[in-house]
């Protein structure tokens, strides 16, 4: 009979400060905490299950159907390379390289050999108001804009108009040649916008990412024969590897109306989805409300979701790191995670507690198929969950 389990990423919806928080300038930080409380966020079908049982949030006011847990980050980062990569298996003992003063000249006049275009800002910067600020120099000059964050991330933005998506596409494949070793950030990400002065960020982003450094979640269950399935940036996150079906999304909601087409099609593996605008639209840009709306709208479709699943079916909700939308900060945050486990074949009302990695995700999911965890890290809780 066909396994199947479904790993669903709310990208950024952290559970409260980590204990080394402080370290990262995220002190007091709290995602979940942030937007419960606004007017639109109403979650029924996970209070149900058990994500405001979790230890730190303590609402114990149901008995849920599921098994949860609160995950720690084992790695050094709040990013989403590193963040994903440990769900599915890699510890990373330091963190990816970040620019808070832009990147160093030689890397700029490098880029700047292999494209044949000047560049434009060259540090930290909003992604909407960066183009807002060079958008205009940039289609006069022709010059690319680029800039990073506080994540480890080199961002090229380019005017659609101007520069073609598939031409921006292999100057960001060009920067990730470049960027390796020291300079070896977690993403190259292209940003093409289009449209007139404040100019419109369209959604055609695509991200090139440093390949993983050792075995990951996919590429076993690849090699033993499973259908390995990306939802979203899920495929762009590992550098394509281990995967044998990608679908992009263009936003939440596309990513869920394509997990609900899986989940009607047989398949043996696992289907493996971010949702980004949590993280992208409303985490960056700190819109508690629409961060609140768009969780009553996943909580919805969760809904839908739930009636589909099979009897041999496993659901876990995760995230990968926080960003908190009322800190002053727009940036990631180093928090704890969900972790909400649920499936016909599992006990109900399961108190986790609080793991020591996102990895014990990717190991409980290689132990449902059979195969053993050895080559990764973390621990399988799936002993403690089934029936």
């Amino acid at each position: 009979m066909a396994k199947r389990v479904f790993l669903i990423v709310l990208d950024s919806m952290g559970i409260g400060a980590m204990p080394d928080a402080s370290n990262w300038g995220d002190q007091g930080s709290n995602t979940l905490g942030a937007i419960r409380v606004h007017p639109d966020f109403n979650c029924p079908n996970l209070e149900k299950m058990g994500l405001f049982n979790i230890d730190g949030i303590g609402e114990k006011s149901v008995s849920p159907r599921t098994c949860y847990a609160r995950m720690t980050e084992a790695s050094k980062g709040k990013d989403t390379t590193i963040g994903h990569w440990e769900i599915a298996g890699i510890y990373s003992p330091r963190p990816l390289p970040t620019y808070p003063d832009g990147f160093p000249q030689e890397i700029i006049d490098a880029f700047e050999k292999l494209t044949g275009r000047g560049t434009l800002c060259n540090r930290p910067y909003s992604g909407t108001e960066v183009i807002k600020d060079f958008g205009e120099e940039h289609l006069r000059t022709g010059k690319l804009i680029v800039y990073t964050s506080a994540d480890s991330v080199f961002q090229i933005a380019a005017h659609e108009e101007l520069v073609p998506v598939e031409t921006l596409y292999k100057y960001c494949e060009q920067a990730r040649e470049l960027l390796q070793g020291e300079h070896g950030v977690g993403r190259i990400i292209a940003r093409p916008f289009n449209g007139e002065y404040p100019f419109t960020r369209t959604p055609r982003r695509h991200d090139y990412s440093l390949t993983p450094p050792s075995a990951t979640v996919p590429d076993i269950l690849k090699e033993a024969g499973f259908d390995v399935i990306s939802v979203g940036k899920i495929f762009d996150i590992f550098a394509g590897k281990g995967f044998t079906e990608s679908h992009p999304t263009v936003n939440n909601g596309d990513g869920m109306d394509k997990t609900m087409a899986i989940v009607k099609r047989d398949f043996n593996g696992l289907c493996f989805v971010n949702l980004v605008d949590f993280d992208m639209v409303y985490g960056h840009r700190n819109d508690v409300a629409g961060y609140a709306r768009a969780m009553t709208e996943f909580d919805k479709r969760l809904g839908e979701f739930l009636e589909e699943m099979r009897e041999e079916d496993l659901l876990i909700i995760t995230a990968d790191h926080g960003c908190d939308p009322v800190t002053p900060s727009t940036d990631h945050s180093r928090e704890y995670t969900p972790m909400i486990a649920y499936g016909k074949a599992l006990k109900e009302n399961v108190n986790l507690g609080t793991r020591d990695s996102f990895a014990d995700i990717g190991a409980t999911v290689l132990e449902w198929f059979g195969l053993p965890s050895d080559k990764i890290y973390g621990k399988s809780f799936l002993k403690e969950i089934s029936k």
